[in-house]
This record gives structure tokens, C-alpha cells and sequence, in this order.
């Protein structure tokens, strides 16, 4: 209005120094409108803002308070921004000659603040526009959503929530487009004249930043995605275009591997990157560590002896069982619910949030190769296809934005780290603190309450080395202790080696194998059960006697002691066909403990299947492995020793004599300590 109230009298006078006058202050007048249009659009987008921050936001309470955050976004730091920009921008009023100047160096001034604020907002947009999308596909959310909106803002209209959320980049992108009215409208020679100009260039260079922040974002959102896919789900992406790309990626990784093309090397992000696999690896070694711990409390828990009758009269034994009860009904279980909320799910959800890195660092690999090909290309040909210069730019996007993101995300997740282990140490203290509160009445009736601290220090020291100390000779001792004698028949095929070693060594030095040995050493045997040694030396070359030195008759090497067993000789069936007991000078072989075979025996004795065996006929009887049978005949009607006639199970039949062994002698039931 002031411009055309004076452009109408220069126009009747039709004066040339009037005109002239007008001319000159045409520029300065839209200059000043151009600087009222700053002041006046930057208050009426602030209380827009806040009208979105406020009352839509807080009414808005039906939708779950994830989706708020992403619609919302930053919006907060936004206006607090906006806010100290627009309290120093009607500052400059008050200097109406250096205003223009004062208005540019502002801009700079906020330049970083503003591209911080914004591309965080402008980089969530688009997930905020998906959210729209889907409360439009439930027309009941939908009228309520868009009722409270034009209850606040009536100028939105059927935009609803869409109008709303593009103000903030409507704004930014406008800056400098109202910054270049006022430039057009300074005199070039002006001293705010470059100024205005820098604060141009860098409100320009802002969007340029958050255009390419926003598709940093988008590259990084298709690629941190973790999928769990089926082999048949792979197979099925694959195509021909899938196939070529990493023909492609392959071939190229070989020929660097080859040396035939140089790597590209990234000093700064090799560095992050292996300090966030260090980070990454901490993570993961702590969540197993605690994984265990969990269920090491669990083990514990479920294990409760003060449920049980100990039977032990009295003293200390009532009071633990009392103190015991208390814990586990208190301080136990606070102890696992602050466990699980406060260091448990925090670290899962720290090694979840890692997940996405991790696979964006991977694709990072292939995208590399691919932009190696391309580069290699083009200083080849001097040209590459639109696909090919995507690749390019898409790995040129993810690096910037690991580079720039990973020192902050490693920095993040050590310090989630460190406190989580704070947070850890902090629950032990305060669970021993419980317990010691707890268990303050029942301390001060022990016998060794009044002990001063060294004192009790030694007393426990003392016990625990009297208490090891049995231990060990318990298990010295029980070391030296074998079990029952058993029958160990020879292996199929022994005889022969057995006489061999009989006749070289003598019967003293016929030890039989009472367990399977596998040998770990370069020097130790591996044997059989039941095969026959014999003793070359009771001790190793370091004089250990728990190792033997045993030849088998083709090798030579180490045994463990504790299972050998001394092997005596027997007479053989020829010289007890009269039923009478062998002589010691005999060369038939059977280990110590065991009697002769079943055919020597008298009739009607004890006998104990070494094999199963399975009837044919009726005149046979079925056997188990270690049976016990009664022996009635130790021959066939014919006078055939072998076959023996024996009942088993209230039946009678004939058996293989070689199938059985004589049943051992009694003895005592368990292990017995030597004295």
C-alpha cells in the first residue's frame, strides 16, 4: 500500500527528480517488505509449530505413543531452535540501518543449528506419510484424527495431518528464497551485500546437505534390514540380474586378491570399523556371559537345602536354614527382576540396535566392488549407464554415512556398555548388602562372631585347607580302589598273542585291559577291553606311577594303571577233565579274579553268560550277556564238553560251554576304601 500511495503523486507532478527520488527508493522499500515478510512468516511458522507440538500432539492420545514419535519427529528441538532464530531476528529491528547486514550474519550464525534440526525431521518424513497412509484405510481413526485437527488449525482443511507435518520443509527450503528478495534488493556496493550473499550460498548448501542426509537414510533403511530367510526363500530372489551382480562382485573381488586391479583403501573407515567390531564383539561376549549367569541363578535357585531335614540337631544349621528362606522368599528374587530389567534387556536391546550396522558394513563390501568396476569403466570409456552411476553414488551415500555416523555410534554403545557393567556390579553390591542385613541376628550367635576380621580371615584359611586336604586323600584313595572283580573274556583271536607273551614274560607280568583306553599322548597305547599286556615298568621316564609301560605283544607304549588288572594262569580242560582244580604251572589264561571256564567246573555250580546266545531247538535255552545260570552238566550226553547242560529261568537246555564263565565268589556289595 505504501508503495502505490507513493507512487501516485510522483505520477500527477510528473517531476523527473521525483521520479528519480521514487526509483531510488523502490529497491529499499522491497527490501524492507522483503525483511517484514522474514519477521513476520518465521512467527506465524513458530506458532504453527507449537500449535502441533501442544494441543494436536497431547489430543492425539488414541494413537501409541511410537507412532507420535515418528510423526512428531524432532519437532521439539525444531522450535527451540526457531525459537532463539526468531528472538534474535526482531532484534535487528531496533537497528534499522545495519538490520540487512545483521539479518544475513544471523543466518550464518545458525547455519550448523539449523541443518542439524532439520535433516533429522526431513529424514523421518517419509515414514511419517506411510503412518497417514494407513489411519486414511480406518475411516473411523481417521475422522477422529482429522476432527482434532481443524478444531486447532481450521486452515488445514482435508490435508489434515499432511498439511501439518511438510510445514517445517516448506520452511527451510523457503529461507533462501526470501534471503535471495532481500540480496536482489541491496544495492551491490552495500557493506551487507556479501553478507547476504555467503548467507545464500549457506542456506542453499543446509538443503543441499539435508537432501542428501535424507537419501543417506534411505539407501541405509534398505540396507540395515535383517532378514531371517529360508534357503528356498534365497533361491527364489535369485534372477539373472541377482546372478550377474555378484558374478560381477565375485570376479572382481579375485582379480584384487590376484593383484591384478589395486583396492581401494579407506584408512579412516577401516579404523571404525574395527573398533566397532571390537564394540560389537564386547556386546555379544557379555550377553553370553550373562546368558550363563541367568542360568547359573536359576540352577541355583531351584536348588533349596533349607527344605530339606539335614539332620543335624541344632546351632548354626536352624539359623542358615532361616536365613536361607528369607533370601530366597526376598532378596533372590528382587535380585533376578532387577537382573532382567536392568542389565538383561538392556544389553539384548544394544546387541539388536548393532544388528543393523552390522549388515549395513557388509553391503558396504559389495557395494565397494561395485563402485571399483565403475571406476575402473570409466577411466576406460570416459562414460557409464545411468544403473552403473546409481551404484556409484549408493556407495558413496553409505560410506559418507558410516563415516560419519560410526564414531558416534561407537561412542554410544561403549557408554551403553560401561553402564550396563555399573548397573551389573551395582546389583551385586546391593544384594550383598541385603544379605549381610539379613543375616546380622543370626552372625552374632555363631562361635566365631566376636573374631576380629584377620582372624576370621585365617580361621577360613585353616578350614578350607583342612577340608582340601582330606579331600584329596579321599580321592588318592578312592583312585586306588576297583571295583568287584569281573569276568573279562579274550578277544577273539587272543590265544595265540597271549602264549606269546606268556612264554616271554611269564604269568607275574599278565596284566588284562578292564575298560576301553584311548591313548592321547604320542607314547600312549590305545586297547580294548578285555586285551592282555604285559608290565614292562610301574612308572613313566618322570616317575609317575599312575602310567605303566606295557608291551602287546607288537607295541610298545603307555597305559593308565588304574585300568589293568592282574592276569593269572589256569590249568587248561585237558588236565581237569577228572574235575579237579588246576595247578599253578598250568598255560590256560582267564584274568585273575575269574575261575576256570564252565566245563571244568563241578555239575550243579554258578556260572555267568559272557555272551548272549539264542536257542535253535527245543533242546537249547536262550541266554543273556551276564545272566546267571546254574551249570547241571558241564557236557552233552555224549560226553562233549562243549556244551553244558544249565537251568535259567525255571528252563532247562543246552548252551555253549565257551559262553560261560564261572560266576565270581561273593563279596561285599560297593567299594570298600583300603585300610
Amino acid at each position: 500500500m505504501a508503495e502505490h500511495g507513493s507512487d501516485e503523486p510522483s505520477s500527477r507532478t510528473g517531476s523527473p527528480d521525483g521520479e528519480g527520488r521514487v526509483s531510488a527508493d523502490r529497491p529499499l522499500l522491497h527490501q524492507r517488505l522483503a525483511v517484514r515478510e522474514l519477521i513476520d512468516t518465521e512467527l506465524s511458522y513458530l506458532h504453527m509449530l507449537r500449535l502441533c507440538a501442544s494441543d494436536i500432539r497431547s489430543r492425539l492420545q488414541q494413537l501409541p505413543q511410537g507412532d507420535l514419535d515418528v510423526l512428531f519427529s524432532n519437532i521439539d528441538d525444531v522450535i527451540q531452535v526457531n525459537s532463539r532464530f526468531l528472538h534474535d531476528l526482531q532484534e535487528t529491528a531496533s537497528r534499522e540501518e545495519e538490520q540487512v547486514q545483521l539479518i544475513g550474519n544471523l543466518f550464518l550464525e545458525f547455519q550448523e543449528e539449523l541443518e542439524r534440526v532439520y535433516k533429522v525431521y526431513c529424514a523421518s518424513y517419509d515414514q511419517a506419510l506411510l503412518l497417514v497412509e494407513t489411519y486414511r484405510k480406518e475411516p473411523e481413526l481417521q475422522r477422529e484424527v482429522q476432527s482434532i485437527i481443524e478444531a486447532v488449525v481450521p486452515q488445514a482443511g482435508p490435508s489434515g495431518l499432511s498439511f501439518l507435518l511438510v510445514i517445517p520443509l516448506q520452511r527451510i527450503t523457503k529461507y533462501p528464497l526470501l534471503l535471495q528478495k532481500i540480496l536482489e534488493n541491496t544495492a551491490p556496493d552495500a557493506s551487507a551485500y556479501p553478507v547476504l550473499q555467503r548467507a545464500v550460498s549457506a542456506l542453499q548448501d543446509v538443503n543441499t546437505n539435508i537432501n542428501e542426509y535424507k537419501r543417506r537414510k534411505e539407501v541405509a533403511s534398505k540396507y540395515t534390514k535383517v532378514e531371517q530367510l529360508t534357503l528356498r526363500e534365497r533361491l527364489a530372489r535369485l534372477n539373472t540380474h541377482t546372478l550377474s551382480k555378484k558374478t560381477t562382485r565375485l570376479s572382481q573381488l579375485l582379480k584384487q586378491e590376484a593383484g591384478l586391479v589395486p583396492r581401494t583403501e579407506d584408512k579412516e573407515f577401516d579404523d571404525l570399523e574395527e573398533r566397532f567390531h571390537w564394540v560389537s564383539l564386547c556386546v555379544t561376549e557379555m550377553k553370553n556371559n550373562v546368558a550363563v549367569y541367568r542360568d547359573n541363578l536359576e540352577a541355583f535357585l531351584r536348588f533349596r537345602p533349607q527344605e530339606y531335614d539335614l539332620d543335624i540337631p541344632g546351632g548354626p544349621v536352624v539359623q542358615y536354614c532361616s536365613l536361607m528362606r528369607d533370601l530366597q522368599l526376598q532378596a533372590f528374587p528382587q535380585f533376578k527382576q532387577r537382573l532382567e530389567g536392568l542389565v538383561w534387556q538392556p544389553l539384548c536391546s544394544l546387541a539388536k540396535a548393532l544388528a543393523g550396522p552390522q549388515n549395513l558394513i557388509k553391503k558396504r563390501l559389495d557395494k565397494l566392488l561395485d563402485f571399483e568396476r565403475v571406476e575402473e569403466k570409466l577411466l576406460e570409456v570416459g562414460s557409464v549407464t545411468y544403473e552403473e552411476q546409481e551404484a556409484r553414488h549408493t556407495f558413496q551415500a553409505l560410506n559418507s554415512l558410516l563415516v560419519a555416523e560410526l564414531p558416534q555410534l561407537n561412542q554410544l554403545a561403549v557408554r551403553w556398555l560401561g553402564q550396563i557393567l555399573c548397573t551389573f556390579v551395582g546389583l551385586q553390591r546391593d544384594l550383598a548388602q541385603q544379605a549381610l542385613q539379613m543375616a546380622e541376628g543370626s552372625l552374632a550367635q555363631l562361635p566365631h562372631y566376636h573374631l576380629s576380621e584377620p582372624a576370621f580371615r585365617k580361621l577360613v584359611e585353616d578350614t578350607l585347607g583342612q577340608t582340601g586336604h582330606q579331600l584329596r586323600s579321599f580321592q588318592e584313595n578312592f583312585e586306588k580302589v576297583l571295583p568287584p572283580p569281573t569276568t573279562q573274556p579274550l578277544l577273539p583271536g587272543a590265544e595265540r598273542q597271549v602264549q606269546a607273551l606268556l612264554s616271554r614274560y611269564g604269568p607275574e607280568k599278565l596284566y588284562q585291559v578292564t575298560s576301553n583306553v584311548s591313548g592321547a599322548g604320542t607314547l600312549d597305547l590305545t586297547l580294548l577291553r578285555g586285551q592282555i599286556v604285559a608290565l614292562l615298568q610301574n612308572k613313566d621316564t618322570k616317575g609317575n606311577s599312575s602310567r605303566w609301560l606295557v608291551d602287546t605283544g607288537g607295541h610298545r607304549g603307555y597305559v593308565p594303571a588304574g585300568k589293568l588288572e592282574l592276569y593269572r594262569v589256569i590249568p587248561s580242560q585237558e588236565e581237569v577233565k577228572g574235575q579237579e582244580w588246576p595247578h599253578k604251572d598250568s598255560r590256560h589264561l582267564t584274568p585273575e579274579p575269574t575261575p576256570a571256564p564252565v566245563p571244568s567246573v563241578p555239575a550243579v555250580t554258578q556260572a555267568v553268560a559272557v555272551y548272549p546266545f539264542v536257542a535253535r531247538s527245543s533242546h537249547e535255552v536262550s541266554l543273556q550277556a551276564g545272566q546267571l545260570v546254574t551249570v547241571l552238566e558241564a557236557q552233552d550226553k555224549k560226553g562233549n564238553p562243549e556244551w553244558s547242560l544249565v537251568e535259567v529261568n525255571e528252563q532247562r537246555g543246552y548252551v555253549p560251554s565257551s559262553f560261560l564263565a564261572r560266576a565270581p565268589g561273593p563279596a561285599p556289595w560297593g567299594w570298600s576304601l583300603p585300610s
